[in-house]
C-alpha cells in the first residue's frame, strides 16, 4: 500500500488546490473523498499541519481531515541520513550566501547611481533577487525537513509544489510525485482498486 507525504502547498497553492476544484475548502473536501476510497495511507507532519492551519481554517472538515491524513512527527533522534546529504546542503548553502553577497554588493554600487524616487524600486528588485538567490529550489524550512524525514523513514512518496523540497527529497532518494498530477494518481489508484474487487 503506498503512502503519500503531503506537504502544506498541496492545499494552499491555487495551482495545485484548483486540481481538486476552483474553491479551497472544497477542494480539501474533494481531496479527502477520494483518498477515503484509494486504498492508500496519508501522513503530514505536525508541523506542517501546524502551518497549514495557519492559512486555511477547515473548519468542519477538520476531523474528517485528521481521521484520513495522519498527522505525525518524524522519530528524528532515531533517523539515520547518509551524512554526504548534509554535505551536500551546506556546500548549496556556501553557494547561495556567496551568490546573495554578490546580489547585495551589485545593488549597493547601483544605489549610488540612483535618485531618491528610485531607490523603493531598487530595494525591491534586490528583495526580490536575494530571496530568489538564497531560497529557490532548497527546503527552507524545518517543516520543509520533517517532510522529507517522514517520508525517509516510511518509505512514503513526497507530494508537494515546492521546488526546493523535490529537489532535495530526490537527493535523499525519496520518490516524489507532481503535485499537480496528484487528483489524476488518486483517482487512478481508485479504479485500479475497483476493478481488483
Amino acid at each position: 500500500m503506498e503512502s503519500y507525504v503531503l506537504d502544506t502547498s498541496v492545499f494552499t497553492n491555487p495551482d495545485i488546490y484548483t486540481t481538486f476544484e476552483e474553491d479551497q475548502l472544497g477542494a480539501i473536501e474533494n481531496f479527502l473523498h477520494l483518498a477515503m476510497h484509494s486504498g492508500a495511507n496519508f501522513y503530514m507532519p505536525t508541523s506542517v499541519y501546524e502551518e497549514m492551519l495557519k492559512m486555511v481554517d477547515l473548519g468542519p472538515l477538520a476531523p474528517e481531515f485528521e481521521m484520513v491524513v495522519k498527522i505525525r512527527s518524524p522519530r528524528k533522534h532515531s533517523i539515520m541520513i547518509p551524512s554526504e546529504i548534509l554535505y551536500e546542503l551546506i556546500d548549496e548553502i556556501r553557494h547561495r550566501i556567496n551568490k546573495g553577497l554578490r546580489i547585495a554588493e551589485e545593488h549597493t554600487k547601483e544605489a549610488g547611481r540612483v535618485t531618491e524616487n528610485d531607490v523603493g524600486r531598487l530595494i525591491n528588485r534586490l528583495r526580490e533577487k536575494y530571496r530568489e538567490a538564497l531560497r529557490q529550489g532548497i527546503i527552507d524550512s524545518k517543516e520543509d525537513v520533517d517532510v522529507i524525514l517522514l517520508a525517509y523513514e516510511i518509505d512514503g512518496t513526497v507530494v508537494t509544489g515546492d521546488e526546493g523540497l523535490r529537489k532535495w527529497a530526490d537527493k535523499v532518494g525519496i520518490k516524489i510525485v507532481d503535485a499537480k498530477n496528484f487528483r489524476g494518481i488518486l483517482e487512478s489508484l481508485i479504479k485500479h482498486k475497483t476493478s481488483a474487487e
